[in-house]
């Protein structure tokens, strides 16, 4: 099978924003108990609307409504185990688009062994940290708890194995963003390091891609994933130019994010 590095453009990336503001989606977020206001607040910034359905009996007829659902397993305690099998197996059936984010896979059993629960479901895109991704194809051990011990470079070839054998888009976290459907792959080299020093700098984004998933435009979900993951990167970038340190950087992230357009895009895209 050919592979090829694709180039994303501000154009694409401002064309999938300005689709999920015209039609805000609604997006259901079964997440870690730390990070749920700061992803609620960063959908709601980039003009989405957060639902935190995440319990069992809820979570299956939310999600066949739903306008896409992301899965984290950041704290995964047992009735939201359930909820987030229950949620993944309505999003199938009702075609709704869902994001499993695999929070700290390989290194802890219980998380590992949903994770491979919800693989055989086949997520739209899986979301996660180099180390997570390698962990996840059964190439690895993991990292150090929610942090990565590896780069996204070492993770290109789980990330292309599990594309593949699930049909998912796959993103890979890190200072050079990697996102692939096992075929073509984008590289996104925006964002900041401060994104790591606040709690919810990564899962958030599992969200945001979610709502971008809901968004989808003819260029179907690698565009989708890809345009979400620079969309948030570049975002990043103004917050932290103003910001004293981590506490100033998610304020200001989340107003970076609601006025965030094409000329932002086109400006530090292209200077990345």
């Amino acid at each position: 099978m050919s592979r090829m590095t694709i180039r994303l453009t501000p154009l694409t990336v401002s064309t999938h924003l300005e689709r999920l503001r015209a039609d805000p989606p609604l997006v259901q977020c079964l997440t870690n108990a730390v990070v749920t206001n700061f992803t609620a607040n960063v959908l709601l910034a980039l003009g989405a609307a957060p639902a935190m359905t995440d319990i069992p009996g809820e979570a299956g007829p939310f999600a066949r409504s739903a306008s896409a659902v992301l899965i984290n397993l950041g704290t995964p305690q047992a009735e939201q185990r359930t909820a987030m099998l229950e949620a993944a197996r309505a999003a199938n059936e009702a075609g709704t688009p869902w994001v499993l984010d695999p929070v700290a896979v390989g290194s802890l059993p219980v998380r590992t062994a949903l994770a491979s629960q919800l693989l055989a479901l086949h997520p739209t895109a899986i979301r996660a940290n180099a180390s997570e991704i390698i962990a996840l194809a059964g190439l690895g051990a993991g990292g150090r708890g929610v942090d990565a011990t590896d780069n996204p470079e070492d993770a290109l070839p789980a990330a292309l194995l599990l594309a593949e054998k699930h049909g998912s888009v796959v993103a890979v976290s890190g200072p050079i963003d990697l996102v692939t459907d096992g075929t073509d792959t984008v590289r996104i080299s925006n964002g900041h390091a401060l994104l790591t020093k606040v709690t919810g700098g990564g899962c958030a984004l599992g969200a945001v891609t979610a709502a971008f998933l809901a968004a989808a435009d003819d260029g179907g979900p690698l565009a989708a994933v890809a345009a979400a993951t620079a969309a948030y990167t570049v975002a990043a970038e103004p917050a932290a130019e103003t910001a004293a340190g981590p506490g100033s950087f998610a304020v200001g992230f989340l107003d970076s994010l609601a006025a965030l357009g094409h000329p932002d895009l086109e400006q530090r895209m292209a200077a990345a």
